[in-house]
């Protein structure tokens, strides 16, 4: 085998890995893949930046990036691909798919995001604990395959046990209640040599921030002036997201939302290391093990400590 091939299917309350099917690549098309909490939005926010900022100061990345594999999102598969035959610029993809449940193409650019999974827990802590009803009803509603996310457990040490040591789908053995973490790095990593593959490590993102910004803009072949590296770091900085999270919750104070306390705390952070306060030596070893399971040494070293791969 030459290529990444589709070999599973991801349907669970929050994914349908099928709706990737009405997709008609673009040779200059984009995605963005991470298994969650890894800095998806950050990516998104500048390539959204980047491609679009000129003409548009604020870019509304919901809008102009969509999440196929979102099963609970409102948009029918039909009107998915009918957003996607019309987009006009450049289009770049959302997904949160392991490589072997995503369509590859190797006229598409695919930047893969990670962090270290002690971080990606402690981020995930924060989002699904403070899921609203509006939030459970919307992942667990409509045509869900399977069984439906769990209530936040009030235990965090047996949530990261849970997380750490099983698995949603058969062939994962961590990630529950969600889908596996380690798994997704581990699916790209193995074809980590495609020249199409960018990888990005959320703490060297947000330790050079600018080097990011020309990293991505090389890789895709956008030109970047020295105004324009300096005009999307800003755009796409923490503190922007932060301010603009405030500014939709003070606009949206009286709607009932997915988030307690609404989008400021889906931005939340955005920090590392945090778990280094909560998660025990039992649970470590606990990781250890899963690491040891699940990922290559190299890619473990990488997830752990960042740096060019």
């Amino acid at each position: 085998m030459d290529r990444p091939q589709v070999t599973r299917k991801y349907q669970n309350h929050h994914l349908d890995s099928e709706r990737w099917s009405v997709w008609a690549p673009r040779p200059n098309d984009i995605v963005v893949t991470t298994s969650y909490k890894s800095g998806t939005t950050f990516t998104q926010q500048i390539l959204a930046h980047m491609l679009y900022g000129e003409v548009d100061p604020e870019p509304d990345v919901s809008a102009i990036s969509p999440w196929p594999d979102a099963r609970f999102h409102p948009i029918t598969r039909d009107e998915l691909a009918t957003w996607l035959r019309k987009a006009e610029g450049r289009r770049f993809l959302k997904s949160h798919l392991a490589l072997d449940g995503l369509p590859y193409h190797e006229e598409v650019k695919y930047l893969i995001v990670a962090r270290d999974p002690r971080d990606v827990f402690m981020s995930w802590l924060n989002h699904y604990q403070n899921y609203t009803e509006v939030a459970y009803q919307k992942v667990n509603g409509g045509d869900r395959i399977g069984e439906p996310l769990p209530p936040f457990p009030e235990d965090v040490h047996g949530l990261w046990r849970n997380w750490i040591t099983r698995g949603w789908f058969p062939w994962e053995s961590e990630g529950w209640p969600f889908w596996g973490n380690m798994h997704h790095t581990r699916t790209y990593w193995e074809w980590r040599h495609l020249p199409n593959f960018l990888f990005l490590h959320y703490a060297d993102m947000r330790a050079d921030h600018e080097g990011t910004v020309r990293k991505i803009g090389e890789f895709i072949e956008h030109d970047l002036s020295e105004s324009d590296v300096a005009r999307i770091v800003t755009g796409s900085s923490f503190e922007t997201a932060k301010k603009k999270a405030a500014e939709y919750d003070k606009q949206h104070a009286d709607e009932p939302g997915q988030f307690r306390g609404g989008e400021s705390s889906f931005i939340f952070k955005g920090t590392n290391g945090r778990w280094q306060e909560v998660l025990t030596d039992e649970d470590l070893e606990l990781y250890q093990q899963a690491k040891l399971r699940v990922l290559p040494p190299a890619c473990a070293h990488w997830l752990e400590n960042a740096g060019e791969i």
